[in-house]
């Protein structure tokens, strides 16, 4: 269940594989990124491609550089940054120019409206329109929507199978900057994976109900003639890390960071064994270097 077939993967991607590690820097890694870790440094290793750091700060209120500069000593503390060194590393706050180019594409097919509605304005995840048709000016104090309309949207997961969402039911109109001028998480991450040409992402199950408006945003895009790529990537959502209330590990909640696990001296070998097995690619911990990661998923097989 937690082991995706690799044969399956290389014969679903034709070109280059090419995927990414993309923490966000407002906090310190903890077991959960190391699970994220593993699965994307092995997965790639074992599929002979390539990995991106992308370090997605388009938070800026709470990104911080001491976090960044953490997860960077912590990736090299564990063997990662050595083994299968990223092909590059990027910041989304230094990508600005590249999302507004985006945006004024989207603009220029009539698809982009301003709206000043908050989340006290409607219940639930789905934002039910209020804006679209009231011809607001853009400007400060007004978030910028994506209009989104009715359709399924398909793609693959390498563990769950086919997915088909539809976007329009699931959240309505997609916001792609909000009121403070921040681009949100959907539309930047959407516009990276498509000029890094991403062809494999990787990350947790969390973000699954994130595929099908993500591959809808992308879809618009291409049309807009954004770039030509092959679009949409194969996904690869794997478990997540709970805690023993069953509350997944994050940051807000204080998981144990990689850093004080350092800090205890406790061999990086241990950390990345701890995490696979708690993952389910371990039967128990035990120690694994950064180099016998490919391992976890490749077994005996040489792909």
């Amino acid at each position: 269940m937690f082991r995706p077939d690799l044969v399956a993967m290389r014969q679903h991607i034709t070109g280059p594989i090419v995927t990414r590690f993309a923490p966000a820097p407002t906090g310190y890694l903890h077991l959960g990124h190391v699970v994220n870790a593993i699965y994307v440094w092995g997965v790639a290793a074992a599929l002979g491609g390539t990995v991106i750091l992308r370090v997605e700060d388009h938070d800026r209120v709470r990104s911080r550089p001491e976090y960044e500069r953490a997860l960077i000593e912590d990736l090299t503390w564990l063997g990662l940054l050595d083994y299968l060194p990223p092909a590059t590393m990027v910041r989304q706050r230094e990508r600005g120019a590249l999302y507004d180019a985006a945006l004024a594409r989207l603009r220029a097919q009539g698809l982009v409206y301003a709206c000043d509605c908050t989340r006290a304005t409607y219940a639930g995840e789905r934002y039910p329109g209020h804006c679209r048709h009231r011809g607001l000016a853009e400007g400060p104090g007004r978030g910028l929507r994506v209009r989104i309309e009715p359709g399924l949207e398909h793609a693959d997961d390498a563990l769950r199978g086919r997915l088909a969402q539809s976007p329009e039911s699931q959240c309505g109109d997609l916001l792609v900057k909000d009121r403070n001028g921040h681009w949100t998480y959907q539309f930047a991450v959407t516009v990276d994976d498509l000029q890094q040409a991403i062809t494999l992402v990787i990350r947790g199950e969390d973000l699954v109900l994130s595929t099908g408006r993500q591959v809808r945003l992308g879809r618009l895009l291409l049309d807009a003639g954004l770039t030509e790529t092959d679009w949409p990537p194969l996904y690869l959502h794997h478990p997540l890390l709970y805690d023993e209330g069953g509350v997944k590990l994050s940051k807000s909640t204080g998981a144990t960071g990689v850093r004080e696990l350092r800090n205890a001296e406790i061999p990086p070998a241990v950390v990345l064994g701890r995490a696979a097995a708690a993952a389910g690619l371990l039967p128990a911990p035990s120690e694994i270097d950064a180099v016998a990661l490919a391992s976890l998923f490749t077994g005996q097989s040489t792909i």
